[in-house]
């Protein structure tokens, strides 16, 4: 059974032969520089759609790249949406599928720069995870570095990403959630605000109270991905643990003791009180 990307390829393929923009399956293929044969594979559903072949058919017939990725949108994209499309260099294996390209913390000031340049994408490392949803899409990994996401992300994790559309920015990027923004110099791992419809800009948070949070002017962002799980190099031993538990129990019951030497004392300072006042009263 073919894949729901490649079901997706073969409904905007009959859409085109329905509005009469392509007249027949072998011109299509032809146009895409693509044999006939191969693409008559994939029409009925016995080989998969591949990466190049849909580059193409995005260049030649606007097929929008949304659309064959996640199912929104419209199947073929306006002007509006091709000046603001951002092509991505991805990186494939022998099989033509895609992997995850790395992004390791002392890269990633390169990266802000040079994220366009397929020869700066090419050099990254990259690695392929198994489960399915990272199939479906374009995903980044991109190293924490510092404290301002602690207790959530550590210096040290990985984050791994898929790729949002900038044409998806206003309703996709979802409040409180964790995205990786990449701006023309620097790339962010944050808490966010979508404030992109009434402000023009994205609000950023750390969930380190050290930190304030900030805007993001719309102009400055080129990519952004949502944080979608991590890797952590981090996990604490049953020993760690059982240390840890004992500490918060100790700490609990330090408070309880202070909290029942304050309530004896205000017992004893009431008594004193009510004595004192009943000896005023005394004729």
């Amino acid at each position: 059974m073919s894949s729901i990307v490649t079901q997706r390829f073969i409904k905007c393929h009959q859409k085109l032969k329905e509005e009469n923009r392509i007249k027949s399956s072998r011109q299509f293929a032809i146009a895409l520089d693509y044999l006939p044969q191969s693409l008559s594979e994939i029409l009925k559903g016995r080989r998969d759609v591949t990466i190049d072949l849909l580059r193409k058919a995005v260049e030649q017939y606007q097929i929008n790249p949304v659309f064959i990725y996640t199912g929104e949108g419209p199947m073929f994209m306006t002007e509006e949406n091709l000046s603001s499309l951002k092509v991505l260099t991805i990186v494939t294996n022998t099989h033509d599928e895609e992997r995850i390209v790395h992004v390791p913390a002392p890269a990633q000031a390169g990266y802000a720069n040079q994220s366009s340049q397929p020869s700066f994408i090419q050099e990254l490392p990259s690695f392929t995870l198994p489960d399915f949803k990272y199939k479906v899409g374009v995903h980044r990994s991109f190293d924490v570095s510092g404290d301002s996401m602690e207790n959530t992300l550590f210096e040290g994790d990985k984050v791994i990403c898929s790729f949002l559309e900038p044409t998806l920015w206003e309703s996709a990027v979802k409040d409180n959630y964790v995205y990786v923004i990449v701006t023309h110099a620097d790339v962010l791992i944050k808490r966010v605000l979508n404030q992109f419809k009434l402000k023009k800009q994205l609000q950023v948070g750390s969930d380190n109270a050290f930190y304030e949070p900030y805007a993001i002017p719309l102009s400055d962002i080129k990519e952004i991905w949502y944080v979608r799980a991590k890797i952590s190099p981090f996990l604490p031993s049953p020993q760690n643990v059982k240390n840890y538990l004992q500490e918060e129990i100790q700490e609990l019951k330090k408070n309880l003791n202070q909290q029942s030497q304050l309530i004896a004392h205000l017992s004893r300072t009431m008594e004193q009180l009510v004595s004192e006042n009943g000896k005023k009263m005394q004729p």
